[in-house]
């Protein structure tokens, strides 16, 4: 049996465009804004068609010594150049990047998970301390 475990990729953002690349604070003050951007293509650029993009982002927190992770938000991306004419006919383009913030009063791990709809899953994550 497949679990989705096992269908998560990961890898080096700056030579694999499919990776969410986790843009933070290594420390934070507890209770202090934790401000987050998130982008699929931060180095090599993400194709951005109709036939070829990233559907969604996802965000979570899993701070230390919780069971479980928080999730933070989850966007999706709509708009890959199709229109009512067809594919690649539309100049609006959504781009995989978001920008969001968290407090927390507990250091953890900031998760970041990504769905392009011909590579499928992928993921990244950066340890989040509290000074």
């Amino acid at each position: 049996m497949v679990m989705m475990k096992d269908l998560y990729q990961s890898g080096d953002w700056k030579a694999e465009k499919h990776v969410p690349s986790i843009s933070a604070p290594d420390a934070v003050k507890a209770g202090e804004p934790v401000e987050l951007k998130i982008k699929v293509g931060e180095e090599i650029a993400h194709p951005n068609t109709t036939a070829h993009h990233i559907t969604w982002i996802a965000v979570y927190f899993h701070p230390e010594g919780e069971k479980f992770p928080v999730e933070i938000g989850r966007f999706e991306f709509n708009a890959h150049g199709a229109s009512a004419k067809g594919p690649d006919t539309s100049t609006i383009l959504t781009e995989p990047e978001v920008r969001l913030c968290f407090k927390t009063g507990k250091p953890g791990m900031i998760l970041a998970a990504s769905f392009c709809n011909i590579h499928g899953l992928w993921e990244n994550a950066k340890a989040l301390a509290i000074l």
